[in-house]
């Protein structure tokens, strides 16, 4: 029996386990990078092992000092969560040689399977040979052989663009999987993202819990699931179900695992199999009502599946709140996360507390949001409702887009496909104006935490008190007075105003705002303002055409034969910055001359920081 359980992950997924390690009675054991000395999955633990010595970009990645942790700190099992070394059949052996229990598949289920080249060779699928794609075969593919998440992997709809994408995509899926094997397949443009999560104990008894729809995708990483996936004919999902069975048949698998397709015109194309649990798991639970990792724990242990698994219930759909700027390119933020709650009624699965930092180093995923219901519409609605409330205070976020995803017409119609992003992201990321009055909200909320000596009040009409404040690009200025009757502001009646909570009536109608600020960073209900000083430093401005980097990360290369004098088009790609396992193209803003290029391959940056400089033609 399983007494302490070491998982070989961080973050968010780490901390899922210890959740159901607790509740099962079950010791835990943290290990973490030095970047992740204070993180929540460490400090939420029994015992936390620090992995000395290697990058923090690569510490996970070590799995002989993760088995020497395990042993040292007397756990008797590994779990290795999602990405990172989950589906590595070395590090699987590694921890059953050291006499450790792996949950999880067999070493050799893993690498039949966790090489998507050989999985396609196990289903009778062929990949597309490097030499003989033509103009005939585009668009394609690029796609790494080991992990996921959306690394690795390149559209290619020109020829010329293939030896690029290829190249790129080795650098990223070495970087993020220690492994850089990538191969060619075609690419379906207007498919659905279609799994079905199985899971099998060594007794011979197999589960098919349902099937789940994760099409909405940016960067082919998921962004928002479901289950079960709706409109599904059924002999469709028969055939699905029929398809993951023989996967997991062919290589004798054990625990749970899913099986990936993309439907199109009515008919399931085979694409992989995650010999892992899905970072999307929560909805199958939600949905049989069911701990897939109690029952990975229980597989692990030896134990009986019974022979039919629970009976689906309802509809479960999940987001994936991330740390990014859809707006600009999906771009990672980073910075200090003050505070994430949620409102009551939804799952909430996070690897962050109030006050952690978001760093440079790792996936950008703050939090996953779970909402079920009995139907499809109310788990919609419920989801969607439960975002637009949830409160966040620190970096760009997408929950914006996910709220306005969720409520989307073609969304809400189940008429979506993994090009949803490609279409419609223009108007979901549209910033439109903002709260009016969030930023006089601010100025009152920041008068009353700061009263004067005298309460402001003189004889005498005086001019009002300004504040400045920027949000969403643009520059806001507030004007209100103290007066005999307190705090007044032009066109509003101020009922309430203390350093947390204003209220107004606008019309006749009393609006609430709670306000919480950190530094020059001021909350104000779901807007996020920057409070200005009251005479603008004039020195601080960039020559016009500097290319400044948009978030820390590390220069990785610079387009071949880019130097000084160089004429660059508009959206030519200059170099690559990387940052959280992805690289990012740091591209031309205009057509122009490069005057000035500061930085060079390896180098460190920091956000805001110069790269180089386009002077306009």
């Amino acid at each position: 029996m399983i007494t302490s359980v070491l998982v070989a992950n961080r973050g968010e997924i780490a901390c899922r386990v210890f959740r159901t390690c607790r509740e099962l009675g079950i010791r835990t054991v943290a290990v973490h990078s030095d970047a992740d000395e204070n993180a929540l999955h460490a400090r939420v633990a029994d015992t936390a092992v620090r992995l000395p010595g290697a990058a923090p970009a690569e510490t996970y990645l070590r799995g002989d000092l993760i088995v020497k942790a395990a042993v040292a700190s007397g756990a008797d099992a590994v779990h290795p969560g999602y990405g990172f070394l989950s589906e590595n059949a070395d590090f699987a052996r590694a921890v059953i040689d050291a006499g450790l229990t792996w949950i999880g598949p067999p070493p050799e289920a893993i690498e039949a399977m966790a090489s998507k080249t050989r999985a396609k060779e196990l289903m009778g699928i062929a990949s597309l040979e490097r030499g003989r794609i033509t103009e005939a075969d585009l668009p394609v593919l690029v796609k790494a052989a080991a992990g996921g998440g959306g690394r690795g992997m390149r559209i290619v709809r020109r020829l010329e663009d293939l030896d690029a994408a290829l190249e790129g995509a080795r650098a990223e899926a070495a970087s993020a999987f220690g492994d850089g094997e990538v191969f060619v397949e075609p690419y379906l443009e207007h498919g659905r993202h279609v799994e079905v999560q199985v899971l099998a104990d060594t007794h011979g008894t197999i589960w098919t819990l349902g099937t789940r729809d994760c099409s909405l995708q940016r960067r082919h990483q998921k962004v928002i699931e479901e289950a079960p996936a709706p409109g599904l004919p059924e002999s469709l999902t028969e055939d699905l179900y029929a398809l993951s069975t023989q996967a997991v048949c062919a290589v004798a698998y054990e625990g749970a695992g899913t099986v990936e397709f993309l439907v199109a015109d009515g008919r399931a194309h085979f694409l992989e199999m995650n010999t892992r649990l899905q970072v999307e798991h929560p909805v199958t639970e939600a949905v049989f009502g069911i701990d897939l990792v109690a029952l990975q724990i229980r597989v692990a242990e030896g134990h009986r599946l019974e022979n039919d698994p629970p009976r689906a219930r309802g509809h479960a759909i999940e987001a994936r709140l991330y740390a990014e700027d859809p707006a600009h390119d999906w771009t990672p933020q980073t910075g200090t996360l003050h505070r994430l709650t949620a409102p009551e009624g939804i799952r909430l699965d996070t690897g962050y507390g109030d006050g952690d930092d978001i760093g440079v180093h790792y996936d950008p995923m703050l939090a996953k949001a779970v909402a079920h219901a009995p139907t499809r519409a109310e788990a919609v609605r419920r989801l969607a409702g439960a975002l637009e409330r949830t409160t966040i205070h620190g970096p760009t976020t997408n929950r914006d887009l996910l709220v306005r995803s969720l409520r989307h017409k073609q969304f809400t119609s189940a008429d979506m496909d993994t090009a949803f992003y490609d279409h419609h992201l223009p108007e979901l990321t549209s910033s439109g104006t903002g709260d009016p009055y969030a930023p006089l909200a601010a100025a009152l909320a920041d008068a009353r935490s700061r009263p004067s000596r005298f309460g402001g009040f003189r004889n005498l009409p005086s001019q009002p008190q300004t504040k400045r404040y920027a949000t969403a690009g643009e520059e806001h200025e507030v004007r209100y007075r103290h007066t005999r009757e307190g705090l007044t502001a032009d066109g509003v009646r101020v009922v309430h105003a203390d350093a947390s909570l204003v209220v107004l009536e606008v019309d006749g109608i009393q609006r609430k705002f709670e306000v919480a600020r950190y530094g020059d960073e001021v909350y104000v209900n779901t807007t996020r303002l920057t409070a200005l000083p009251r005479f603008p430093d004039p020195t601080a401005q960039h020559a016009p055409g500097s290319l400044l980097a948009p978030m820390p990360g590390t220069v990785v290369r610079v387009a071949e034969g880019l130097t000084v004098g160089a004429a660059v088009q508009a959206g030519e790609p200059l170099l690559w910055l990387e940052a959280m396992k992805m690289q990012h193209k740091i591209t031309a803003p205009v057509t122009g001359t490069l005057t000035a290029l500061e930085v060079v391959p390896g180098q460190q940056v920091t956000v805001g920081e110069l790269l180089a400089v386009v002077e306009e033609t």
